[in-house]
């Protein structure tokens, strides 16, 4: 697996969350995306090289983890990255040009909002399966 990979920062106590999580290992052909819980050391070690990631609770994607080419994607930013990683390019860039980041971005927040009552929320971040155990970081 390469450490150079997209990484996926999630809320892991977030039943919404951990179910894209979830979704992503299904439909992830390349198999290579990593993830790590936003309280993850991993994750510390992210923000603190990226300041202006205090305090999100959201999706944050990694792209080129630890190189000087290192970016973060964050809300609906992150949720196209994804959409890009699994391959669905062409309907990422037509979402991105449809709507305009601060209508996606207030969407994104509403839903970030009520995620704990719409969805649940766990009392700890659930272990990922044995065989996907290796894709997350601590």
């Amino acid at each position: 697996m390469s450490e150079h990979a997209p990484v996926l920062l999630y809320d892991g106590v977030c039943a919404l969350c951990n179910g894209a999580v979830k979704k992503i290992l299904r439909d992830d052909e390349v198999g290579t995306m990593r993830f790590a819980a936003l309280d993850s050391e991993y994750a510390r070690q992210v923000i603190g090289r990226h300041p202006e990631l205090a305090g999100v609770d959201s999706f944050v994607i990694v792209d080129n983890p630890g190189e000087p080419t290192e970016g973060i994607h964050i809300r609906s930013d992150a949720v196209l990255r994804v959409i890009d990683y699994l391959g669905g390019t062409r309907r990422a860039r037509l979402i991105g040009l449809l709507v305009p980041r601060p209508l996606r971005d207030a969407a994104y927040r509403l839903v970030a909002r009520i995620r704990y009552r719409m969805f649940g929320k766990y009392d700890t971040c659930p272990v990922p399966p044995p065989e996907v155990r290796a894709r997350f970081l601590a």
